[in-house]
């Protein structure tokens, strides 16, 4: 019953603040600033689904640059999606906008399309991707893993965010947050914690083609042991918080 009831609030408001982020995007056309706020709008309602969300960003970092986030599941919407930085979009496949309520919004935002269909297409976009961000000063949010992890840990990483970042001339910051898989439970209460936390920007002026999969490694080995960190953290707090 609570399983039920929490979807039928959950798919009202996530249709509330589609519209509302419509209005506002439409207002504020193709600003990209708007991802962010409408993100964090989305992210507000964490508690119906019952867990605590802990977020960490790094305020003070405010130039261009390639934000890439572990991608694990639907919930993260309502997670990681709070952590979008002020200028900054998203690549998203051309079929996202036909998506009832949500595809407006996230054409209205200013995020980035690209045809996956078209090998051919996705690549020329991606290498406009670096004169974009120096034209418009705006930085893009990735997930490099290419699809949903669904419990299979933090997968190998696809090239297309590091090969920008380096075209760009621009950081890579890594944002992660702590395992999603099977933490929340719709028929439960308390869901417990979840920590999303902004790390340390990582130069790539000393990358090129040639050794961009030491680039990628690094990241990679970066993100898996802070994911690790907030793990333990996690099972910590919830252990203080049940004794």
């Amino acid at each position: 019953m609570l399983k039920i009831l929490r979807i039928i609030v959950v798919a009202f408001l996530a249709m509330v603040i589609s519209l509302v982020g419509t209005v506002y995007a439409l207002v504020r056309l193709r600003n990209p600033s708007s991802v962010g706020v409408i993100a964090r709008m989305y992210s507000a309602m964490h508690p119906l689904l019952g867990f605590k969300l802990i977020r960490r960003p790094r305020e003070e970092f405010n130039q261009p640059a390639i934000y890439i986030a572990n991608h694990q599941n639907n919930y993260d919407m309502v997670s990681i999606s709070s952590m979008v930085p002020p200028r900054t979009v998203t690549i998203g496949k051309k079929s996202l906008i036909w998506i009832p309520f949500f595809g407006l919004v996230y054409w209205a935002t200013g995020n980035i399309f690209i045809n996956r269909e078209k090998r051919s297409s996705a690549i020329s976009t991606m290498n406009k991707v670096g004169e974009i961000i120096q034209q418009r000063q705006i930085s893009v949010w990735m997930f490099p893993e290419g699809t949903r992890s669904r419990g299979r840990g933090l997968l190998p990483f696809k090239t297309g965010a590091f090969h920008t970042a380096i075209n760009a001339g621009v950081p890579i910051v890594p944002i992660v947050c702590s395992t999603l898989h099977n933490k929340i439970d719709l028929n439960r209460w308390d869901n417990g914690i979840v920590i999303c936390e902004t790390l340390d920007p990582i130069e790539t002026s000393g990358y090129n083609r040639e050794n961009i999969k030491d680039l990628i490694d690094k990241c990679h080995a970066i993100m898996q042991a802070k994911i690790e960190q907030l793990d333990q953290e996690v099972a910590e707090l919830e252990r203080q918080a049940k004794a």
